[in-house]
This record gives structure tokens, sequence and C-alpha cells, in this order.
């Protein structure tokens, strides 16, 4: 099989590997679309993020989807020509965060294109079988590869309790805050104010259920939340300026939760926070998101295939990674490792 490797800081190179075989309680994934996220780009830029360090060659790519081609010992031979998404991380399923339903948080997790576990951005990947989710045909290749990030949105909403007739704030406008926008429509959200500098990211919010948007260089967003303050933040940026003003924001007894990563500290308004008795939480990926995301998608509430701006082929893997930069309207990077 084929597979794109990085072998260095800006250096992708496609090259020949044995095909996997999958052992007990696995199934072997002909993959056929991978989602370019930004942490594969990181990697492809820096080689590392925080204490994530690529010291070998790695295969990236964690969202992904493709149609079940082998199955190993114990597993139900029926699965082999099922179309699934793949759930790109493999926890111990014995530790203390597991057992109790958190296994996003497992201290064991193993997980796609996280160095040093090899990703998806291969012809064949091999996974347990637990974390190939079936997909309906009414999903595409791209939208089941896509159900990763839709899970980053889902378990954001629900850390914050966004419900019916939540006011929520998501500030950024890429491919993690525009599924947050209709994870809240979804939710019954009936305030969604999305924030941005990007005038055709607003305008793609807009059309995927934001109530308001907001452009800061432009628009008072002080002035646009005075009337009716949030009470769920999802911050997708990342970045300290932003994530302050937006955690002020909040009505009292709101809920901040931040999912962009920008540098390794932020300073918060603490007595905002106090006074408010404002809940801030981090989110690390997501636990049990894949049967609500599929249903989301398939029941047309969730419009993924509206967030692929560029495909691409294996052999474009280093141009895929970088597509962002030359396009002020891309959004997510697709690549087709069958092409």
């Amino acid at each position: 099989m084929r597979v794109a490797v990085l072998n260095r800081p800006g250096e992708v190179e496609i090259i020949d590997r044995p095909d996997p075989e999958p052992g007990a309680g696995e199934v072997r994934v002909r993959v056929a679309a991978v989602g370019v996220c930004g942490s594969d780009t990181h990697y492809f830029d820096h080689g590392r993020i925080g204490s994530f360090v690529v010291e070998s060659p790695l295969v990236l790519g964690h969202e992904a989807s493709g149609v079940i081609d082998a199955v190993g010992p114990g597993v139900d031979p029926a699965r082999q020509g099922q179309r699934v998404s793949i759930e790109p991380g493999l926890p111990c399923r014995s530790c203390e965060q597991c057992l109790a339903g958190r296994y996003n948080l497992c201290p064991d997790m193993r997980f796609h294109a996280t160095p040093p576990v090899d990703g998806s951005l291969a012809e064949l990947v091999v996974v347990h079988e637990a974390f190939a989710h079936p997909v309906p045909d009414s999903v595409s290749d791209e939208a089941a590869a896509l159900l990763e990030p839709l899970s980053v949105g889902i378990w954001s909403a629900r850390k914050a309790e966004v419900g019916v007739g939540s006011r929520v704030l998501v500030t950024g406008a890429g491919t993690i805050g525009l599924v947050c926008v209709q994870v809240a429509r979804a939710a019954g959200a009936t305030q969604i104010t999305v924030v941005d500098v990007n005038d055709d990211r607003l305008a793609m919010a807009a059309e995927l259920g934001a109530t308001r948007t907001v452009n800061p260089t432009v628009d008072d967003l002080a002035a646009a939340l005075a009337e009716a303050p949030p009470d769920a933040l999802v911050e997708c940026t990342g970045h300290p300026a932003v994530t302050r003003q937006a955690v002020g924001a909040l009505a009292p007894a709101g809920r901040a939760v931040l999912v962009g990563m920008g540098g390794d500290e932020v300073m918060l308004p603490l007595s905002t926070i106090q006074e408010r008795e404002l809940v801030v939480t981090g989110t690390f990926r997501y636990a049990n998101t894949w049967p609500t995301a599929i249903g989301l998608v398939a029941a047309g509430v969730v419009h993924l295939d509206r967030l692929v701006s560029s495909r691409h082929t294996l052999d474009q893997t280093a141009e895929a990674l970088v597509a962002g930069r030359s396009d002020a309207k891309a959004i997510k990077a697709v690549i087709l490792p069958q092409r």
C-alpha cells in the first residue's frame, strides 16, 4: 500500500509499505477520505505540538472513512464491505477514566497521527472493530471522515450544556466553529452569535445557522452582545485577547468551553468569573459522540459536505496540508487516498 509519511518539518514522502493485516478484534479499512486538520498542518510546519514530537517518520491524518475489506479473528465476517467512519483513538478500556466513561482522558490512549502512532493517510489502515462505526449510504465518504471534527463540536456543546433556548457565542468560524454552530442549532439554541475576521467564513456561518455574525474589525462585539449576553461560549480561536473578551461577555452562571489551541497560557478576567460564577473548562477530543454525529448527518440536520473546499490525491498531501494559506475561502481540505 501507499502511505504519506512526514519525514521532517516541511517534507512529506509517498512510500510503499506492506499491507497491514488485522489482528484479533480488528478490521482493515480501505481508506476513502481523510480530512486535513490544523494539527496535521502544525506537525508539517513544526514537527511537534507541545510535548508530542515527531522523532521518526509519521503518517499524518486522523479524520478518516472507508470500507472494511478484511476482518481479524473474532470479528463478524459480515462486516466486510461495510462503509465506516473511523474514530481515531484506541483507549485501554480498563483504567479509571475509561471505566467512568471518560475514555478520551485515558492516559494510555493511542491516537492516530499523534507521535509515535501512525495516522490515516494511507490506502489501508487497521483499527479496532469497536471504533469503525458503520454509516448509512446517505452519508458521503467525505462527510463520514468529517464526523471526527463534528464530534469535537458535539463534545463542546455537551460541555457547554447547550440546549433548548440557549444563547451561544462561537468565536472562530473555521471547521470546528462551523460544526459548533450546526450542533447548537440542532440542540435548540435560539441565539447563535459567531465572531471571526473572515467575512467569507461568517457568510458560511450564517448559511449554516448563525443568527448573528460579528467581524470585530468593523463591528463592536460588546455592543452586539449587551442586550442578550450569551450563556454559553465555545471558544475556537485560541487567541488570548479573543478568549478574554468572550469570557467577559458571558451572562451570570454562563459556561465557557475553551476548544481552540493557542499558547500554553491565557489571561482570564478572574473577578468577572468569580462575580458571575462562570464555569470555564477545556475539552480534549471526545467520548461516545459518533452515534450522535452519524444521526445528525444522516437526518440532514448537520451538513458536512458543505465544508469541503478542496480535494486532493495522496500524491498532493503536502499541497493539501497548506491549502488554507492561499485561499481565504478555504475551510476543509480532503485527501482521497484511492485516487
